[in-house]
């Protein structure tokens, strides 16, 4: 046997003998429990609730009453009042602008005037028909009389003598020619008075109609009106909204109509409700109530338009939650709020977050452990939360609010906020 052969199975039988002692030589593997991988997830609590229940929305803050201002009159503005400005404020009765009102002074005394000098025609007519009167009385005085004296001497006449025609037993009780009794004179002057009358009441409402007062306490909306503006009749000049109320156009789908049961029925301000607003750092409230709801779907949206009436805007809301409270600001003219209407839901119902509503309007619920599917009905849901009522909320517990890959009725699951209590008891 060669040198090299010998050192090859020597190296062989030495790599076997080490691998050998390796062997013998392990440490024994430490045995460890297996422990079976529970998922952890994230829970909300919530509680089933009965009674009023509150109907969320939103919408734009629009005027409630507005007026377009305009000439009623031509003529020149002399005088604008400093709040018409966009943005101004103005008090009811107060002068906003005035045109030239020379002219139309002038027509009232003109047709005083006028007035005056058929007062004057009336009375000559009246004295006329009284004098008219009296001559014709006396007429019919000497008339009666002459009548007496023929009967008196017809009585010594031989009856043939009364039968030859004479005309001593005609008639001579014809009433008198109407022109004669100055009537229709005085009917005629008493009518150009009442003319003239007329055209003095159009001067003097046209002389008014030359001051343009505010209708209403309101805010300048727009305004196009300067002094030395020539006006015409219908010419708008600005608008005004009246500031003692606004309203909010609200969208309700029919099922959130109808968790309000006195919508159609009640009397305006029947049912309360408020409405929120973000300024800056800070939310704001007010009070409302529902003014009406339009009978009529949108065409488009198939939902119905719930107006809500807001008192006394322009003194501010009520801070809520948390932030500066810095300056009260006005519920602004088209800004977007939230709406809050006081319900009533004929089921007990929860309020969760919306991202625990599953697919199909399934609910995960995490009971003792273990998670229960529980399928529910939808009242209504917003973007942050959903109202549900179901048979398997029971009186309240904790809803999964996070993902699950494959989840299976009754799979173990944990949570830092379990607390064991079963959900559907």
């Amino acid at each position: 046997m060669s040198r090299q052969v010998k050192w090859s199975v020597g190296l062989l039988v030495l790599a076997a003998a080490i691998a050998y002692a390796m062997i013998a030589l392990r440490p024994e593997p430490e045995e460890q429990e297996v422990v079976a991988s529970v998922p952890l997830v994230e829970t909300a609590e919530f509680v089933v609730e009965n009674g009023p229940l509150q109907v969320l929305g939103n919408g734009t803050v629009q005027a409630r009453e507005e007026v377009t201002l305009g000439a009623e009159v031509s003529g020149r503005i002399t005088y604008v009042s400093p709040s018409f400005r966009e943005g101004g404020m103005v008090r009811e009765g107060e002068v906003l602008f005035r045109i030239d009102d020379s002219d139309y002074r002038n027509r009232v005394r003109s047709a005083q005037a006028d007035v005056a000098a058929q007062e004057v025609v009336v009375l000559q007519a009246q004295e006329e028909m009284a004098i008219a009167a009296r001559e014709l009385q006396r007429f019919a005085d000497r008339e009666g009389a002459r009548a007496t004296s023929s009967t008196a001497n017809a009585r010594i006449l031989a009856p043939a003598e009364l039968d030859n025609g004479s005309g001593l037993t005609a008639s001579n009780s014809a009433e008198p020619n109407i022109l004669a009794t100055r009537e229709p004179q005085l009917r005629s002057a008493e009518a150009a008075r009442d003319r003239a009358l007329a055209q003095l009441a159009d001067a003097e409402l046209a002389l008014s109609r030359t001051v343009v007062r505010a209708p209403f306490n309101g805010l300048v909306r727009s305004e196009s009106v300067s002094v030395g503006t020539l006006v015409q009749p219908g010419q708008s000049l600005g608008s005004i909204v009246a500031s003692n109320a606004f309203e909010v156009r609200v969208s309700l789908t029919e099922d959130e109509a109808g968790l309000i049961p006195t919508l159609f029925t009640a009397s305006s301000g029947a049912t309360l409700a408020s409405v929120t607003m973000d300024y800056t750092d800070a939310t704001w409230r007010w009070d409302a109530v529902v003014d009406r709801a339009d009978a009529i779907l949108d065409p488009e949206t198939r939902t119905i338009d719930v107006f809500l009436r807001v008192a006394n805007p322009m003194r501010g809301g009520v801070m809520v939650g948390a932030g500066e409270a810095g300056q009260v600001p006005p519920l602004l003219l088209g800004s977007f709020v939230d709406a809050t209407i006081t319900g009533a839901a004929d089921k007990p119902y929860a309020a969760i977050p919306l991202d625990a509503l599953r697919e199909g309007d399934n609910v995960w619920l995490l009971a003792q452990g273990r998670l229960r599917i529980v399928p529910v009905h939808v009242i209504q849901r917003t973007d942050r939360i959903a109202y549900v009522a179901g048979e398997g909320l029971g009186q309240g517990g904790h809803v999964v609010t996070s993902s699950l890959r494959t989840p299976v009725e009754g799979m173990e699951l944990r949570s830092e906020n379990e607390t064991g209590d079963d959900a559907g008891e």
